[in-house]
């Protein structure tokens, strides 16, 4: 391992005046001991192995000397000349806006290629040329797969967090997109911990890399407070909601994308501004969520692990372990979120008795040896540790919870329930919900009058034809007549209504065009099926005996004389056709 006295100015390190000048701008003046330690080596062309603590100042340390190096080059459109492999769109977001005035001092261009995020238009940001892409590895893997990126000119490459990557089984496709970058291209990897499965990286893709460690793996940072807050889980639910009450930003980690949901809106419920953040949110719905928690609109963030690494977010002032993490280095990860680059930061752990003795041994292997307090809602002891306080009580919406926003920020409207307007003209959504409906009645009302006109009053006609009398889709119930149509067979084209089979539109049993000898109950109509016959598709109400008697009574102008004979010799009540016997 080599060390490294920290320079007092980033031109000490060997960077450009201009990059030094953009820095200064920025209000960054002097190097952190990991940006100070791992530069020069970087600059010099040697693979680096970089550890330092969460907020350490990692992302600098890689970055700068990268831009330094790609610098008076052009990239090839799709062909990126510089790489950085991030686990999480958060931290990718964060790399990019923090070395993007850097990157614009030296007149180079850098894009972050994301999962959630439109994939054309990272395609086609690929295509003006990308000097250094900032990549989590499945989006990267996509855009190499439909031919939109190649890895064919990468000069240097950084793994940012590459334990959590191991964690969260992204190796396998970080292999890949290694295996597809020169062999003899520079190779830089940082992680707050080097163990386990970041080993075989190490062997496998760095070659004699000179190792850089700021500090020792654990949370011992002095300007951090770690308290575990012994309590009865009936308590939890209230202590926490005080907790979330207090002044100042405050990061609450639980353990499931559900759990972080349903604490979030048991928050708002009691007053209290608070967001969700995880995994299963979309891309703008992060975005936008992690901007209010940073401008202090919504002062309470609720998330899970992966919000863990790659979130800076100045002025974090509580860290709240609601959930207690599994394992060491995800408390070290959680505590990381505050107390960062010398700013004071306090983590509390919520623990129930069942789970005391496992949290006691994880934050002794963590380095936090700390004896726990007991705390009850309201207690003066919970009050000085976190500045907890009772909440308001008045429930906040959700500012998405009234219309719902698409991935492009477009509002877009549920379906609530099929419509049972009869104005409706959406294909396929007319009046389905039923032949008996408010749209129902009025078709039939309107049925019966438009039948009278165009029948001449016949109460048989009016019968049968009132039955089609339903709300459609587009056009609504009408009392005038169609030719050959009565006012209530109600046309089915284009949407279909609440009473009409997947047929065509229903004709009367008084219609010159219905086929010959086809009474208003046989089910071989080639239009809508009878009022009579209960196989009716969708929502047609079952033929009450009105509707099929009429039906009987109605001799259409194309019938045989053998046909009416066959009619009339049929049992009063019963149809004719395939639809005998339905119910």
């Amino acid at each position: 391992m080599t060390s490294s006295t920290p320079a007092t100015t980033f031109a000490d390190l060997g960077l450009p005046a201009v990059l030094v000048q953009a820095l200064r701008r920025d209000g960054i003046e002097a190097p952190f001991p990991i940006q100070a330690a791992t530069a020069t080596d970087a600059l010099a062309g040697k693979d680096v192995l970089g550890r330092g603590p969460t907020g350490s100042g990692k992302t600098l340390a890689f970055g700068l000397p990268m831009l330094a190096l790609l610098t008076g080059g052009q990239a090839k459109p799709g062909r990126p000349r510089g790489l950085v492999l991030v686990p999480t769109r958060e931290l990718a977001a964060q790399i990019e806006k923090a070395l993007d005035n850097a990157a614009l001092s030296l007149g180079l261009r850098i894009a972050s290629v994301v999962g959630g995020a439109p994939i054309k238009r990272q395609a086609d940001r690929l295509a003006r040329g990308v000097d250094l892409l900032i990549a989590t590895p499945g989006r990267l893997e996509d855009l190499i797969n439909q031919r939109s990126a190649d890895l064919s000119d990468v000069r240097i490459t950084a793994l940012d967090e590459a334990d959590h990557m191991a964690d969260m089984g992204f190796l396998p496709q970080v292999t890949k997109l290694l295996d597809r970058t020169p062999r003899d291209g520079q190779r830089l990897l940082f992680s707050a911990t080097l163990d386990g499965e970041v080993d075989k990286l190490v062997k496998r893709y760095l070659r004699s890399p000179v190792t850089h460690s700021t500090a020792p793996p654990s949370a011992s940072v002095a300007t951090m407070s770690h308290h575990l807050l012994y309590l009865r889980k009936p308590d939890k639910r209230e202590i926490t909601a005080q907790i979330a009450a207090r002044d100042g930003l405050t990061i609450m980690f639980v353990r499931t994308k559900h759990g972080a949901d349903r604490l979030a809106k048991q928050l708002r419920a009691v007053g209290i501004a608070a967001g969700a953040l995880h995994g299963g949110k979309a891309q703008n719905n992060r975005v936008r969520t992690l901007a209010a928690f940073a401008d202090g609109t919504t002062p309470v963030l609720v998330t899970t692990d992966v919000a863990a690494r790659g979130i800076h977010v100045d002025g974090i002032s509580l860290v709240v372990h609601v959930d207690p993490p599994a394992e060491s280095k995800a408390y070290l990860h959680r505590a990381g979120r505050t107390a960062r680059a010398g700013e004071d930061g306090v983590v509390v752990t919520l623990v129930t008795e069942e789970e005391r003795a496992d949290v006691e041994k994880m934050t002794r292997k963590a380095g936090v040896d700390i004896d726990g307090v007991q705390v009850r809602p309201g207690d003066r002891r919970l009050i000085q540790i976190t500045g907890a306080r009772r909440p308001s009580g008045v429930p906040i919406v959700a500012a998405n919870s009234a219309l719902a926003v698409g991935d492009e920020g477009e509002p877009k409207v549920g379906r609530t329930g099929r419509r049972s307007s009869a104005g409706s003209g959406r294909r396929g959504r007319g009046s389905r919900s039923g032949g008996a409906g408010s749209a129902g009645a009025a078709g039939r009302s309107s049925g019966r009058a438009g039948a009278k006109k165009s029948s001449g009053g016949s109460p048989d006609a009016t019968a049968t034809s009132s039955r089609y009398g339903v709300g459609t889709s587009g056009r609504g119930s009408t009392a005038t007549p169609a030719a050959g149509r009565s006012a209530g067979a109600a046309t089915a084209a284009p949407g279909r209504g609440a009473g009409s089979a997947k047929t065509a539109p229903a004709r009367t049993v008084n219609s010159a065009s219905a086929a010959p000898g086809r009474t208003a109950g046989s089910a071989k109509a080639a239009t809508a099926r009878s009022a009579g016959s209960g196989s009716t598709a969708r929502g047609a109400t079952a033929g009450h005996g009105a509707g099929a008697a009429s039906g009987r009574s109605a001799v259409t102008s194309g019938d045989t004389p053998g046909r009416t004979r066959r009619r009339a010799g049929r049992p009063q009540g019963v149809s004719g056709g395939r639809n005998r016997g339905a119910n």
